[in-house]
This record gives C-alpha cells, structure tokens and sequence, in this order.
C-alpha cells in the first residue's frame, strides 16, 4: 500500500519511514505542508499520516485542501498538542484519527492498519489488456517501465478491465470499488481516473481511458 508521510522533524520522519516500509507500506515522505499537499495532489495515496505543526502550511490546512478537491483519503494526524481544541479542529477538517506525541510506534502502526484493511478476496493472478500487465500480487502496473498502484487506483484499474468490452460510468465505480461510501462521490472517481492516466503515461502504455457521456472505457 502506498502511504505519504509528513513530518518535518528529520530524525522521526526517517524513523516513521523504515517503519512503515518494514511494515511493507511503499513511503513518500515530506518535511513541510506544501510538499505534502502536492504529492497529495498528484499521487492516490492509500493513507496519509501527517503532522499537525509543519512549516509552510499546517497539516489542518493541507487537509482542508485536500477534503476541498473530494480526495477522501484516509488521514491520521499528529500533534505534539494533547490540547481537546487541537483534536477537535482535525476531526472537523475530515481527519479519520489522531495521536497525540510522544506515540508508541505499535499504536500507530495498528491505527495505520485499521485505517487500510482491504479486501482480501483479491485475484493473485495477473491480468493483461494491450501492453499492460496489472498484478494482483504486488499491485505492479507494467508495461514499458513499471509503477505501484494504490488499492483504490488497483481497484479502478481492474473494474475497467474487467468491463473493458463496454463503458461504466461513475456511479457503478463508487458502488463496486468505493462500496457506496457515503463521502465518495462522481468527483472523487474523476480524480482517481486522473490519477490512472498518469499512471498509464508513467509506464509508456498505449492504452488510453476513453472518456464519454456512457461512462470510462479502456481503449487500446
């Protein structure tokens, strides 16, 4: 799974980041709020856990930003603040959950996992449409050059090749990868569809998301 962490404080953002990946979460790490909210912006993460206090822009206002554009991405804040208003303010600006430093690293870490459980019905095989191989074990999307897809970009991915004979439209990707969560919305598919078109470019496929008033369709 694929998470961004920021933390500016250099030593436990480098620990937070070996923990994570000994945990075999793929990291993107940043120092400062804008960092965060680009990466935010431009990679569907499957978490993102971030410190309240950064410089440049509060992880309050990142998440704000974030909520504002419909990426309903799982969030944890921290904060060296045990202050209610502090928590308070997080929840209201769409944080899923919060711990207040200094954290043990087995609370985070289970926090983290409960936040990511998936389905774990997923096919292990690989599957193929023109250049792409899309594999269910490692959630390697390959074709020219290789790149890892979080779940949701996976699960998107995978509906669209699974139907790729027809189109589906917005509303049948909310109800079969966002299983109707009530925060997700037509904007929110868009988004992540967004994301996948990056991610078809990033590996120099020739397959192409077609895009009509019908729906999505893969297009070779």
């Amino acid at each position: 799974m694929k998470l961004l962490l920021a933390e500016d404080t250099n030593d436990l953002n480098r620990v937070l980041t070996v923990a994570f990946q000994h945990e075999g979460y793929d990291v993107d790490s940043c120092l400062d709020g804008e960092d965060a909210l680009k990466h935010a912006l431009m990679v569907g993460y499957d978490v993102i856990v971030m410190d309240i206090m950064m410089p440049k822009m509060d992880g309050i206002q990142v998440l704000k930003n974030l909520r504002s554009k419909n990426i309903i991405t799982p969030v944890l804040l921290l904060t060296a603040k045990s202050e209610i208003d502090d928590r308070v303010d997080g929840l209201d600006a769409g944080a899923d959950d919060y711990l207040t430093k200094p954290f043990a690293m087995k609370e985070l870490l289970a926090r983290v996992r409960a936040m990511t459980r998936r389905k774990a019905d997923y096919s292990k095989e690989q599957m193929k449409f023109g250049d792409l191989i899309l594999d269910g074990e490692t959630f390697e999307l390959k074709s020219v050059n290789s790149i890892r897809l979080s779940v949701k970009e996976f699960e998107v991915l995978q509906a669209l090749i699974l139907n790729s004979d027809h189109y589906i439209d917005g509303e049948y990707l909310l109800s079969h990868v966002w299983d109707n969560d009530t925060e997700a919305n037509v904007q929110t598919v868009s988004l992540y569809i967004e994301y996948l078109k990056r991610k078809l470019d990033a590996v120099s496929s020739g397959v192409k998301v077609d895009e009509s008033p019908m729906g999505y369709m893969l297009r070779c």
